[in-house]
């Protein structure tokens, strides 16, 4: 037992493993980031894990998405091979005696790649049985497209390395004794080997077996009858060739950029991470070929440089609004501005207009009522995809049962990330209907629209494009700009919708809102420099800029708003794309790029949801603005609240910690958004009810909680079918059953309705 105990110990495959684990640290990790991922370690709140258990190609889950996901992994796996093989095949002289020695090197140092691959295939098996009830076959076909793909790469590199690469009977040169300027020789790079274990007749690193091709252990030989100068130009002439594939896989990547308007090229989202992965392996490995124990410091420095040269504009891609000018002189945003843009005639003049869509509203409504309508506001709440069928969900249905009343009775609608997404795309919808299209918005084909896969373009144009300073162009607008994931996001929403935003710009709702034949809408992204909403509207808002007692005392409060168009009029604001708006409003750190504005300074803009992420703000802020026309022309105001995630009730124990946990719990506030958002919004919710009258103010909640059998679906811009499923049947809720009852009523006409 001792014995097969230390042969197993110093067989090749084991000994690569130990001086992976000893030396090459960074590499591991990169594996062990992985198996975190895959495993729902990290990300679980998001879905990452999905991106590997489910991944999508052409919106299908099958055996040609697997193929991808095995292809990229397989690239994944020959980068790790040809990265350690580059840094640490000197450390093994008897690999140069070897027939094919980077064969041999890969089949024995696939101890970590093959233990990865059995974690992922096991844990897509449970997940397909378990949770997306798909049949054994479908699942077999899945792991063999995953394993097919892999190979193909695998393979293909392999043949190419066994007719290019050579061994040292290539070579022709032996000797029975090694010469004496052995220990001068300088490996591949640059940095000195000692081989005193050639000269010894030992290897430097003891291997006694290793792999064939055939799988079957060998006894390792001694190598010091061999010139250690043919030793050098095995390695050498392998280590190039290694460099060479690397290149090529590089150039083939950035090549794909130039695809990323093919569907048939977007590639599966965890492909597109397996594909930087590998990227990062050959990174990492470079460095520490050529510097070696400089390799930190090289690293650092390296990050240094890299940070003061994309100071300048050339090395620096921003992303940037599309439909904005960015030529013309940038508007100037500082305090001074902000206050000229919320003018007292500047608000006067914007709430005059506004109260004139409101009459329009009420005329509109006025037909079908007795007396006063209640007026509708719809509030929908951030979380990716998830947030987005949920909002179409309630919206189609609260309209089917009112028998089209929805977009009627509502007056404003607005919200954060996928949930404002979801709105825009019934709102716009509806407005095709109203123009005489064949469409019915309550058609379920269009929740299964605005539900697929947003995720796959975005990551595939980051490793693909976006890591190499994207520099393909386009134009929007009139106007031109760089294609970058911003671009990818916008284009594939445009697919998955069938293309109902492409073109359109806010001004194409200024009329249709003017007219209160739709809903006003706000979208209200958050400005990362000062911690700002900017308020995108085809009509000016400079009334949302701040609270009212501002307009008669200013400086009293601050201006915690901006109003987009207003300042960006010379930059032709109301050109923006609606796409490119939405997107602004659910930019979530760094999956999607920080749009940057034409101002001086410079601002940019994020999710919404940093700020609100329920629309609240917009709401309360609204109704205080406009509360004498609602007391006068309404019979009182319905909040719609349509929520993707319930509140958290749950207490977290500060108990049974340790020193070193209790140093961050100051900062654990820090990650409870969220929660202080509600608990800011029920405070100012509680105003509305003192300003309006309890009488006159009523809320309606719809919100999605998962059923008892599954968990919360992710906040991601892909979701799996059962996800799906589950937010779909969420509406059967019994709570949110009575809320839709409720909203009905509200919106039930009190008129006879006419014969004709």
């Amino acid at each position: 037992m001792r014995k097969w105990l230390t042969n197993t110990y110093y067989s090749f495959p084991v000994q690569l493993l130990v001086l992976h684990l000893r030396g090459n640290l960074v590499l591991i990790a990169l594996w062990v980031f992985l198996v975190v991922l895959v495993s729902d370690g990290i990300g679980s709140k998001y879905g990452i894990k999905y991106l590997f258990l489910s991944p999508e190609y052409l919106g299908e889950v099958g055996f040609w998405s697997f193929f991808f996901l095995g292809l990229a992994f397989g690239a994944m796996v020959m980068s790790w091979n040809l990265t350690t093989y580059l840094i640490s095949a000197h450390y093994f002289p008897f690999l140069a005696t070897l027939a094919r020695p980077f064969t041999k090197f890969s089949i024995n140092n696939l101890l970590v790649p093959v233990g990865f691959t059995v974690l992922l295939l096991t844990l897509h098996i449970r997940f397909e049985w378990y949770y997306e009830f798909r049949d054994l076959n479908q699942i077999f076909l899945n792991c063999l497209g995953f394993l097919f793909g892999m190979a193909t790469l695998i393979v293909s590199l392999l043949v190419y390395f066994y007719f290019t690469n050579k061994d040292i009977l290539s070579f022709l040169r032996v000797q029975d004794q090694p010469p004496p300027h052995l220990v001068a020789d300088l490996a591949p790079g640059r940095r000195p080997v000692d081989y005193e274990g050639v000269l010894t007749g030992r290897n430097r690193w003891r291997v006694d077996t290793y792999l064939t091709e055939s799988l079957r252990f060998r006894l390792v030989r001694s190598v010091a009858h061999y010139d250690s100068r043919i030793i050098m130009r095995v390695f050498k002439q392998n280590h190039i060739n290694a460099l060479i594939v690397q290149l090529f896989s590089l150039v083939l990547l950035v090549t794909l950029g130039y695809l990323i308007d093919n569907p048939y090229f977007r590639i599966p989202a965890a492909a597109s991470i397996l594909l930087i992965m590998s990227i990062l392996i050959a990174l990492t490995g470079a460095i520490s070929y050529w510097f070696h124990r400089w390799r930190i410091a090289v690293l650092l420095l390296l990050f240094a440089g890299v940070n003061y040269i994309t100071k300048y504009e050339w090395f620096n891609h921003k992303n940037k609004a599309y439909g904005l000018n960015y030529q013309t002189p940038p508007a100037t945003y500082d305090y001074d501005s902000l206050a000229s843009l919320c003018s007292p005639q500047n608000v006067q003049e914007d709430m005059a207009n506004t109260i004139a869509i409101l009459d329009n509203w009420k005329k509109k409504v006025a037909h079908e009522q007795e007396g006063k309508p209640k007026m509708v506001l719809f509030m929908v709440s951030g979380g990716g995809l998830k947030s987005a069928v949920w909002s179409m969900q309630v919206m189609r249905y609260a309209d089917s049962l009112s028998n089209g009343r929805l977009m009627d009775y509502t007056t404003l609608i607005a919200g954060a990330s996928g949930g404002l997404i979801g709105s825009a795309y019934y709102r716009e919808l509806y407005l095709r209907k109203l123009r005489g299209a064949p469409i019915d918005p309550n058609d379920p084909k269009y929740v299964d629209n605005v539900g697929r896969d947003l995720l796959n373009s975005v990551t595939f144009t980051i490793a693909s494009n976006d890591l190499f300073l994207p520099w393909i162009k386009f134009e929007a607008g009139g106007y031109t700009y760089v294609k970058d994931r911003g671009y990818a996001f916008e284009r594939q929403l445009n697919e998955n919708v069938e293309g109902v935003f492409n073109g359109k710009s806010v001004s194409d709702y200024w009329l249709p809102e003017q007219w209160a034949q739709i809903p006003m809408m706000f979208i209200t992204p958050s400005i990362v420099n000062d911690g700002r909403r900017m308020v995108i509207s085809p009509h000016g808002v400079s009334y949302m800029m701040a609270a009212p007692i501002a307009i008669r005392n200013p400086n009293s409060v601050e201006i915690d708003a901006v109003d987009f168009g207003r300042l960006f009029e010379e930059q032709d604001g109301s050109n923006l794309l609606v796409s490119s708006a939405l997107r602004m409003n659910a930019t979530f750190p760094y999956i999607l790029p920080n749009v940057y504005l034409p101002t001086q300074p410079n601002i940019e803009l994020m999710d919404a949801g940093f700020r609100d992420d329920f629309g609240l703000k917009s709401a309360i802020r609204f109704l205080h603005v406009f509360k004498d026309w609602i007391r006068k022309n309404t019979s009182g105001v319905v909040l719609v609240q349509v929520r993707a995630f319930d509140r958290e009730r749950k207490v977290p124990a500060s108990d049974n910690q340790g020193v070193i946990e209790s140093i961050f719990n100051p900062l654990g506030i820090a990650g409870k958004i969220v929660s202080l958002q509600n608990y800011e919004h029920d405070t100012n919710l509680g105003f509305l009810y003192d300003i309006l009258g309890e009488d006159r103010f009523e809320i309606i909640r719809f919100t999605y909680l998962p059923s008892l059998e599954h968990n919360e679906a992710t906040i991601s811009f892909h979701l799996t079918q059962r996800e799906r499923n589950d937010i779909l049947h969420a509406i059967d809720l019994e709570s949110n059953r009575k809320s839709l009852e409720r909203l009905v009523e509200v919106m039930r006409p009190s008129k006879p309705m006419s014969l004709e």
